[in-house]
């Protein structure tokens, strides 16, 4: 296909997700088993052009003064692809497959219309909705924070130092552009350009025989503060598909008792071949069952239980840019009962001395420093043990590291803007002697 016919595709794809209302990967796939002459460079590229179209959704509506499919390509290409109005207007020659040549219209609002002057909500493309709580967090920034949430991630990766080391495994990697990551001890990073296909790093040898795991930057940090320690009863309270239960079994070393589970034993399917894979001997898989509490046996006993909290996930944006148009007030109020929720189960568990490690792929105060406050209200033997301490028991970068996140007493919050992270938020709650 010629860039041109990408372009025109992904017009339609943009035109289908608005007239269906159907998720965006959804609507990718269903293209692709219509169209089999696509070949896979082809689909990577019309599903970069979507996945940008819905990053720059309002900011290039407003660009164009047009809220239409169309309008929504054309000025994410000088948004978001930097193009200047000839090279758009050369993949818009009406030609077969390709775009209708650009109108005045058009033209006159590529050339001379910038986002000067648009609201914060549409400047930084989010809801309007989410404007209070981006501007109790990020104040004036809060187009900027935004602005980077919206930008494309790049492919991270956690070394597994159970079965190997980063410099192997980055050496062994080199062909696919590995670099370290800035941050995390543990990391690599691949960068992805716009039309990138996916490096197909589960066909690597790293990661078949478990040296290495797909895991963002900011989920491994996430992992690391929590302070899990060789020998210690760690719970893993919302284990989903393991990323962090892996983590943290690499940080125990293999010695101490791990334990995984989740409130949906639908989400756990996948963590027994991950455990396998990646050499892990001392964790359990505790499923739900009917209305038994799997954990009741082991209630006041646990050093550390992580809690990977259900949230609006705001901060992986990036990563799914569908997921934040598709969110609704609701689902806010929702996931805060939910938080609170597994917060008091988590308190349940954990032995004095012991430790909540709260954890949330959200922005939001609400979900984050505000629950923490919440929580310590109605328990208050636990106290937040300031970001600080938690980093500075890490790597020699702490200092560094704190100065790029977003600090509280309740915790401390990553952005893509100032870590080049997901959004996480990670408070360890300490349960007096």
């Amino acid at each position: 296909m010629t860039p041109a016919a990408r372009l025109s595709a992904a017009i339609d794809l943009i035109a289908a997700i608005d007239a269906q209302r159907i998720p965006a990967a959804k609507a990718l796939k269903e293209w692709g088993t219509a169209h089999r002459y696509a070949g896979s460079g082809d689909r990577a590229a019309i599903a970069g052009l979507v996945w940008d179209v819905l990053r720059r959704r309002a900011s290039s509506a407003f660009l164009m003064d047009a809220d239409t499919p169309r309008a929504r390509v054309l000025g994410m290409l000088k948004l978001e692809r930097g193009m200047d109005v000839e090279t758009i207007a050369a993949l818009c020659d009406g030609g077969r497959f390709a775009p209708e040549p650009l109108t005045d219209a058009e033209r006159a609002a590529l050339t001379t219309r910038t986002l000067d002057g648009a609201p914060p909500h549409v400047a930084g493309d989010y809801p309007e909705w989410l404007d209070d709580q981006l501007a109790a967090l990020f104040g004036d920034e809060r187009v900027a924070e935004a602005t980077a949430m919206a930008s494309r991630a790049p492919l991270d990766l956690r070394v597994n130092t159970l079965k190997g080391k980063r410099d192997k495994v980055l050496a062994s990697l080199k062909h696919l552009g590995a670099t370290e990551t800035p941050w995390s001890p543990l990391g690599l990073r691949i960068e992805l350009g716009a039309d990138a296909r996916n490096p197909g790093i589960q066909a690597e040898q790293d990661f078949i025989k478990g040296a290495v795991e797909v895991q963002d930057e900011g989920s491994q940090l996430a992992a690391l503060l929590s302070g899990a320690k060789p020998g210690e009863q760690v719970i893993d309270l919302c284990a989903g598909a393991g990323g962090k239960t892996l983590a943290l079994a690499a940080m125990m070393q293999g010695k101490g008792r791990l334990i995984a589970t989740d409130s949906d034993k639908r989400q756990l399917a996948p963590i027994h071949d991950r455990l396998s894979r990646a050499g892990v001997h001392n964790a359990e898989v505790r499923p739900p069952k009917g209305d038994a509490d799997p954990l009741a046996d082991i209630r006041g006993s646990a050093d550390l239980v992580l809690v990977d909290a259900p949230c609006t996930g705001t901060g992986t944006w990036r990563r799914n840019p569908d997921a934040k148009w598709r969110m609704r007030p609701g689902a806010l109020e929702i996931r805060l009962k939910d938080q609170a929720e597994v917060l008091a189960r988590a308190a349940k568990l954990v032995k004095p001395g012991g430790r909540i490690a709260y954890v949330t792929c959200s922005v939001l105060p609400a979900e984050n420093v505000e629950q923490v406050r919440a929580f310590v209200a109605a328990h208050p033997d636990f106290t937040p043990i300031p970001p600080a301490e938690l980093a500075a028991t890490l790597w020699d970068k702490a200092d560094a590291f704190l100065a790029a996140t977003w600090p509280t007493p309740e915790g401390l919050l990553l952005t893509p803007r100032r870590t080049g992270t997901d959004g996480f938020f990670v408070s360890v709650l300490k349960r007096k002697a």
